[in-house]
Parts: C-alpha cells; structure tokens; sequence
C-alpha cells in the first residue's frame, strides 16, 4: 500500500488542520519558531520493502494527531497544535539514524518508530545523545533497551515475550486437542528480530520438551519466493511451522507453504507481521486458512479501538493493521506526557512518559506503564487464527472471540 498525501486524507475525514507527513521530506511547512506549534518526528520505512508497514504506522500516527488537534491541542500549553515532521528509514540502520538527527535538529520534541529493531536500535542511541524521548510503536530486540537508555520507551512486547509465550501457547493446545508435536520447524528473517524470537522460542521449547527440527532463514529485505525453505521444512518431517517475519514475506511463506505441501499440522507465527493482519487472507487467498499468530492485536472489545478502526478506514480505505494502533498510541502517550510536563522540554516530557498510565487500543493486561527500562509491562502476546476469512483471538480462553480449529492443516 502506497502513502497517500496526508492533505487529501485529511479531506477525506473533515480535518481543517494540516500536518507534515511527508516521506522524508523534512522541514515543518513553514512553521518553524510557531511557540503554537509542537513537532513530532516519526520515523518509519516509508519506501522500499516494506513500505507498506510503513505506511501504516505513519498513518496511525497522522489519526492520532488529527484527533488531539482537533479536540483542542495540548491544552496545558495553550491549545498547542502536534504537527508530524515524517522521516523516511527505507528500512536501513544507517537511514534512521541520519533521519533521527535530522528531526531533532528540526526541532522535534519526541520521536516515534519505527517497524524493524536494528534501525531502532540505532535512532534510540540519538535519541539518548540528544536526549529526546523516543517511543518505539514497533520494535521487539530485546537487546534495544538493555543499555541503561533513558530516554527510549517500548510499546509493543519484546521478542523474548513472544517468543516464549509462542511455545507455550503450542505446548498447551497440543496438549488440549490431544495431537503431540513430532517436530517443529522454525522459518524466520534474518536479523535481530526474527533471530530474537527464534532464539526465545526454541529456549523455551526446549524447557517444555517440544522437539526442534531445522532452522531456515532468509533476507526478507530481498527474498522474493519462500519455495526453497519450505521444501526443507517438508523434508524435515515436521509437523507444525513456526514462522517469524514481516507482512510481504510471510504473504510469501504462505503461498509456498501452499505449493509444497509439507504436511503440516499447523503454520503458526511468532510476532509475524502478516499472520494476523486483516489484509492477510486477501493478499494470500485461501493459502491464510487456518493460520495462527502469537501477537499484538487490537482489542475487538473496545469502543475506542473499533471508532480508530471505522476512522483509518474512512481516511485511508484500507483496514488498520494492530500496528497502526500502536503508532497512534505512541502519540497519545506524548501528547498525554505535555500535558503533564506543561512544557515543550524534552527532558520533562521524558520524566512525564515515564509515568505514563494510558488504556491502549491493543489486548493488554491494564494501562500502559514503563517500567524502569523503558518496557511497557501491560503488553500483551495473544493467539489469532484466520477463520471465516479475517483473524480472531483465540486464546487466552479467557479472551478468545472463537474456537480454536486443530489441526489446521495446510489447503
């Protein structure tokens, strides 16, 4: 999905405020010096592979200002207005970080971002030499907020979080339908995130004496068919696959996983950024039946999260994905932290986030909340399965909104 220029979107839904988002682009339409004005930056891939995510998020980010704008601004500082300065990462380390700088010496308050770890990884270091506060929307490395960071803050669970949960998970339903695992296979990308998740999940497989057969990478940067990796997966034996990526490659192992025909129990996800989105089962047709993911997921309970839902819909004619949702909580976390701090300073705006007690539209176990690293110890790893063509929860029991199908075997 392409990005579409925020002033007609914010045509598309009645807003009379115009906000910064192009792609990179810089600057801050002229109102630089505007007291009345309190820059953003956010940081996402907004070209290149996946562009699409990265559009997403952005536009998250782009509903969430428009509302606190158009409730009043930043009340505590006279009706101040948000206005998103949007830096392009293309998805490389080296880009965020120069795109990082370049917004904080545009004068941006906070950061938000920014879909993959390793270019996180990088923007929290400026953020924490600049001393900027900065949100991670999407990011899992758990190695992120392990260097004593003051200023950096997570939103969704870490990769060891989900991980771990996604044995356990496949350790209990197994258990529960009474059809053991023989061997799991693991397919994930290459970098710090799919390697953090697979290194949780075997751990913990391990301590719950599920048997691991191969692991099978891939550059999900360049990787253009999965059919190779999959036909190791069929020649190992296994019966249920895990799979750890973002949404183009896992609509990719999908539709190999249809074509080889490994004979599978199960594909289940770890974090995979496709498995539980609710364009999965369009762009990979009936290749999505019955896929698991162990995710983030938009609380289908909520007034608030099904209004945000209607709304990115209306703006953007595409459903919202869950990390839409956290983007557009990242910006309600700075905007509720300027009105504590009543000030544009960085350093307090940082003290105010880290008090943070803010419901999300996510599944969570309470109100956001930072512990003293920076981890927000409300998130929450659920199970969905595609069912009647869209993702549900379906575990925890407690709040599933379907019934688990196990076996799902491939189709």
């Amino acid at each position: 999905m392409r990005a579409r220029n925020f002033v007609s979107v914010i045509a598309a839904v009645g807003a009379g405020v115009a906000l910064v988002s192009g792609c990179g682009q810089g600057g801050a339409s002229g109102s630089s010096g505007d007291s009345k004005v309190i820059k953003i930056g956010t940081l996402h891939p907004m070209t290149g592979s996946n562009a699409g995510d990265g559009a997403q998020l952005q536009h998250g980010a782009e509903l969430a200002v428009k509302k606190i704008n158009d409730a009043g601004g930043i009340k505590a500082l006279g009706g101040a207005k948000l206005e998103l300065d949007a830096g392009d990462t293309k998805g490389t380390p080296d880009t965020g970080q120069s795109e990082a700088q370049r917004l904080v010496s545009d004068g941006a308050v906070a950061l938000v971002g920014s879909y993959q770890s390793a270019v996180s990884a990088n923007i929290a270091a400026v953020a924490e030499r600049n001393k900027v506060p900065f949100v991670m929307d999407i990011s899992g490395d758990d190695a992120i907020l392990s260097h004593g960071y003051r200023y950096s803050f997570r939103l969704q669970p870490q990769n060891s979080r989900f991980g771990a949960t996604a044995a356990q998970y496949i350790k209990d339903i197994t258990k529960s339908k009474g059809r053991p695992v023989t061997k799991i296979a693991y397919l994930h990308e290459a970098t710090a995130f799919g390697t953090g998740v697979y290194t949780a999940f075997k751990s913990e497989a391990q301590k719950l004496g599920l048997a691991m057969g191969p692991e099978i990478t891939y550059d999900a940067a360049s990787v253009s068919d999965l059919t190779t990796q999959i036909a190791k997966v069929k020649a190992s034996g296994a019966n249920i696959l895990v799979v750890s990526g973002y949404y183009r490659d896992g609509v990719l192992a999908a539709k190999a996983v249809q074509t080889v025909k490994p004979k599978l129990d199960a594909v289940i996800g770890a974090a995979d950024g496709a498995f539980d989105q609710p364009q999965f089962p369009t762009d990979a047709g009936s290749a999505a039946n019955g896929y698991f993911d162990v995710n983030y997921h938009l609380n289908d309970k909520s007034a608030e999260a099904k209004a945000f839902a209607d709304l990115y819909q209306a703006a953007y004619h595409d459903k919202a994905r869950a990390s839409a949702g956290f983007a557009y909580d990242s910006v309600r976390i700075i905007a509720a932290a300027l009105e504590r701090a009543g000030s544009k300073d960085p350093g307090k705006i940082r003290d105010a986030i880290a008090k943070t007690d803010l419901n999300p539209l996510s599944l969570s176990n309470g109100p956001v909340t930072f512990d003293e690293k920076g981890e927000n110890t409300a998130g929450l790893p659920v199970l969905t399965q595609i069912q009647d063509g869209a993702p549900s929860v379906v575990y925890p029991d407690n709040l599933a909104a379907k019934t688990i199908v196990y076996p799902a075997p491939v189709q």
